[in-house]
């Protein structure tokens, strides 16, 4: 073939080629999906933009519930790729039913247990909690479900250390996550609230009046892992931001402790 022939055909090859790539979309990142215990609902969502800032490509989707309800419903099968639980209990769940990655777990949290009141009624007296039945006089207390909620069951155990669950247990009302018995307080409904000190932060509504001892309730711990079979290179690449520095700063800023085993510092 004449060289001036196969030059002609080698740049026709050439133009179609870019046609085609250009007229063809790249490939979009696929999504990641974190399901997130409601308690971790602001600091989450903060360190999630931190990583878009870095990652754009990358699209995210976060859900926040109690974190028994994210795990049943990663259990069947809910396409959840990232889990961050607010006990070890529901993740333990999870890893007995083979429905996380096991090496992937991480306690990357802690948090303290309070009592808030409502602002209006508190104004900033501080109260040992072991005066809360005179506090609630005739009213409620709310806790998160010691069924199933989290924050409900350190709540269960910090008022039984105190000798106090016999004498509150039928004056509390029960909410389905910890956000929503701090929307209670918050409202009024009830007279005080046990939730998390991350929580207490977050509403102008509501004042800590006290902390429970560290010792009345099991660690407050948030472990962390990527939900079995979903290791794509974006699962891994949020999974492994939210273990490193840049996300701890975001978390701590939102006040909670962040466990330097993975997190670093």
């Amino acid at each position: 073939m004449p060289l001036f022939r196969r030059a002609v055909l080698r740049a026709a090859a050439l133009a179609v080629l870019a046609a085609a790539v250009a007229t063809t979309p790249l490939r979009a990142a696929e999504p990641v999906t974190v399901f997130a215990a409601a308690s971790t609902t602001d600091a989450v969502q903060a360190a999630v933009a931190r990583f878009q800032a870095a990652h754009p490509d990358v699209p995210v989707r976060t859900s926040f519930a109690s974190s028994s309800t994210l795990a049943k419903q990663i259990a069947n099968g809910a396409p959840a790729d990232l889990y961050l639980s607010a006990n070890v209990a529901w993740m333990d769940y999870l890893e007995q039913r083979g429905a996380v990655a096991g090496e992937s777990r991480v306690d990357l949290l802690a948090n303290r247990l309070v009592l808030v009141r409502p602002r209006r009624d508190a104004g900033t007296v501080q109260i040992d909690p072991s005066a809360l039945p005179d506090l609630l006089g005739d009213r409620r207390l709310a806790i998160g479900d010691p069924s199933h909620v989290p924050a409900g069951q350190y709540a269960k155990a910090a008022l039984q250390s105190l000798g106090l669950w016999a004498q509150l247990r039928d004056r509390a009302a029960y909410a389905s996550d910890v956000r929503a018995a701090l929307a209670l307080v918050a409202r009024g409904e009830t007279a005080a609230g046990i939730v998390y000190a991350t929580d207490a932060r977050i509403s102008d509504d509501v004042v800590r009046v006290a902390t429970f001892p560290a010792d009345s309730h099991p660690p407050i711990r948030y472990p962390f892992a990527r939900v079995a079979g979903r290791g794509g290179a974006s699962v891994r690449a949020l999974y492994d931001f939210l273990c490193g520095p840049e996300a701890a700063d975001a978390f701590r800023q939102h006040g909670f402790e962040v466990l330097a085993d993975r997190a670093g510092s």
